[in-house]
């Protein structure tokens, strides 16, 4: 599948405006866990050079329990390699219909076009929009979330060589 990069920019927020806007009772855990985290500096030095090359996107909620722990993780990621991270937020159930799993809205209407059933749903797309990867919920046991990032971009630059 390719997407139109910049029309998610201009739907989704940086992963670091995402993380300022929220607001109430979940809060302080997205802002623990980015103060707390300790990134693997081998896989970060390894990124840098893939940095110009890629863009996540990914899919969160403020009240899910995995999304704060990845997404914080995600924007030492952007700040540490300048790897582009861009958020899709606000995702609420919807508990009035059997046949879907996301009000629409107030969750985004691209959480139908990327099939996403759960979150956070990390999407890692090519410069020119088309999609090398993506994470369901947490890193692969074994791995830290910057490994996988990691590993599937270096899988997909292999295929390209």
């Amino acid at each position: 599948m390719k997407i139109d990069l910049e029309e998610i920019r201009k739907k989704a927020s940086p992963v670091n405006q995402y993380l300022a806007n929220i607001n109430g009772p979940f809060r302080q855990r997205f802002l623990e866990r980015k103060k707390a985290y300790q990134l693997d500096v081998k896989a970060i030095n390894k990124l840098k050079s893939f940095a110009n090359n890629y863009v996540i996107v990914a899919f969160s909620a403020e009240w899910c329990k995995d999304c704060a722990a990845n997404i914080p993780v995600l924007a030492l990621i952007s700040e540490s390699t300048g790897l582009e991270v861009r958020i899709f937020g606000g995702l609420k159930k919807d508990p009035l219909s059997p046949n879907r799993r996301w009000s629409i809205p107030p969750s985004p209407p691209e959480v139908e076009r990327f099939q996403v059933d759960k979150i956070p749903l990390i999407l890692i797309f090519s410069k020119e929009g088309t999609e090398k990867g993506r994470i369901v919920e947490n890193p692969r046991v074994g791995l830290t979330l910057e490994e996988e990032i990691l590993q599937i971009i270096q899988g997909n630059a292999e295929k390209c060589s």
